[in-house]
């Protein structure tokens, strides 16, 4: 069974910290999930100054800025190129967790999906943010593949480009929304 999904994270060249993963299995289900660590430094302190993460994905992640529940934002976000903006996790959601609970819940979502695939668009780099929750590489558990199939590279082999993938109406850069997306964008190369 087909498991799409999609990984929000932070790289430096040398490193990729997960923010947030979305998962979507073909039956159904669904897995979305917020790394606790980014509320606290050195992360928070790292996401808060680039600029690409501030406008495109933290507005997703569940916040709190002393606003009702029903309002989004950040705060405030400035032009400064020292100091972009800052954001509140809101701590309460339960969507947010700390790694390791986001490590054992998503190998338990993987483990419960039978003969799985795993899927994403430009799927390296969520590859490596998803084996990063167990460390190294070899250090997967069992059942969880050691690689992910990549519906981008899927769209090159059929002769497509980016212009001939479905469109997502909402949410990119949520990783619940990306994923729920690669769910769409296979269904489309399917019926080819």
């Amino acid at each position: 069974m087909k498991l799409f999904y999609d990984c929000e994270f932070l790289e430096d060249g040398r490193t990729i910290d997960l923010i947030s993963i979305g998962m979507v299995a073909e039956d159904g289900r669904e897995f979305y999930a917020v790394n606790e660590d980014i509320a606290t430094d050195p992360l928070h302190s790292w996401i808060c100054r680039h600029q690409w993460l501030m406008e495109n994905v933290v507005p997703h992640l569940p916040l709190s800025t002393g606003r009702t529940r029903t309002q989004k934002g950040h705060g405030r976000i400035t032009t400064s190129s020292t100091y972009l903006g800052f954001f509140n996790l809101d701590m309460t959601s339960n969507d947010v967790m700390p790694r390791r609970m986001i490590r054992n819940a998503v190998r338990d979502f993987i483990l419960a999906t039978p003969d799985v695939e795993l899927w994403a668009w430009y799927g390296a780099y969520d590859h490596v943010a998803l084996a990063q929750l167990w460390g190294r590489m070899i250090d997967l558990p069992t059942g969880v593949p050691m690689w992910t199939n990549d519906l981008r590279q899927e769209a090159a082999r059929l002769g497509l480009t980016d212009d001939d993938m479905p469109t997502q109406a909402e949410g990119e850069h949520n990783a619940l929304a990306d994923a729920r997306h690669n769910k769409v964008i296979a269904a489309h190369l399917a019926n080819l």
